[in-house]
């Protein structure tokens, strides 16, 4: 089977060298999205090796079981990737051999207008990527008190007009809740001066914040990366792909954490921690698309690969 263009994953055959994946290990797809990564990870082993595949997103466990039919030695797990843990012991599978996690949005989600994810399209305010949550983006925006608003849109968006779009909002929902994306896109434009608008869309990362926000992204990073290096073998790896700064920044510090051979505090003369590295990091500075993928592929222009090796 080949991969139309629709199902080729960002930094994918980076991803596939990273892993360096051995023809009968166990290896997990933490973010089976559109299954782009998990068709290479699967053509990479033999009858006799393992993916698992997770995500918490129905619609995208069923795209995958499409996608990958012709694969036997796929286990689908509908789960977040951040009970890593309990899922593998459910499964009596005791260490790995590599795990992929493509973090943030799929393009699977955002092609689904009706999810609510994208600023381009006009649906319900929702942006959960497990539609078993209650919690919606509808109750961020409408019932976030004005501090907890500010907190999520500068926090997680970096965004600098967050006090003018937040009282926007708040004006807004004054008048009536504000029930979809379109709604939340106009009153972004009105809160930021139009010259100011010249850096991309408008609403980027406000949205990008309250997609955080509704699905807990960036608490569950620091930890699952340490879940997951439990039950890792020694040369097992974990590439982990991040689309903004601040996931970057905690997968970045996390591993230079595991990394590191000593743990004193800096004024002690000599190390007395016997500490020693739990991995090595395979690249110290994160591999970006070439040129050549960013013009195929608009998302993977702020895309960066991060990879460690359990020692």
């Amino acid at each position: 089977m080949k991969l139309n263009f629709n199902h080729v994953s960002v930094l994918r055959e980076q991803c596939i060298t990273g892993l360096s994946i051995k023809k009968s290990g166990i290896y997990v797809d933490g973010t089976l999205g559109g299954a782009g990564h998990s068709f290479r990870i699967c053509e990479e082993l033999s009858s006799t090796g393992r993916l698992i595949g997770i995500d918490q997103d129905i619609n995208a466990i069923n795209k995958s079981k499409e996608i990958l039919k012709d694969f036997s030695n796929v286990t689908y797990v509908r789960n977040n990737f951040s009970n890593i843990t309990n899922i593998l012991d459910e499964l009596e599978i005791d260490f790995i051999d590599g795990i992929l996690l493509d973090l943030g949005v799929s393009s699977h989600q955002l092609d689904e207008r009706e999810r609510g994810f994208s600023y381009m399209q006009d649906a319900p305010l929702d942006m959960r990527m497990d539609i078993r949550q209650t919690f919606t983006a509808y109750d961020v925006i409408n019932n976030y008190e004005k501090k907890d608003l500010e907190r999520v849109i500068y926090d997680y968006g970096e965004e600098k007009w967050t006090k003018r779009i937040v009282e926007f909002i708040i004006k807004e929902r004054e008048i009536k809740p504000i029930e979809t994306t379109f709604e939340l896109v106009e009153i972004i434009k009105k809160a930021i001066p139009k010259k100011a608008r010249e850096d991309g869309h408008p609403a980027k990362r406000t949205f990008q914040a309250v997609r955080i926000e509704v699905n807990n992204e960036l608490l569950i990073i620091k930890d699952t990366i340490k879940n997951v290096w439990e039950r890792m073998n020694i040369g097992g790896r974990i590439c982990i792909i991040t689309f903004h700064s601040l996931e970057d920044r905690i997968v970045k510090h996390t591993f230079k954490e595991l990394a590191e051979s000593c743990i004193c505090p800096k004024e002690f003369p000599i190390c007395v921690c016997n500490n020693k590295p739990k991995i090595k990091l395979v690249n110290r500075k994160p591999i970006v698309a070439d040129e050549t993928e960013v013009l195929n592929n608009s998302r993977s222009k702020s895309a960066k690969l991060r990879i460690a090796e359990k020692i």
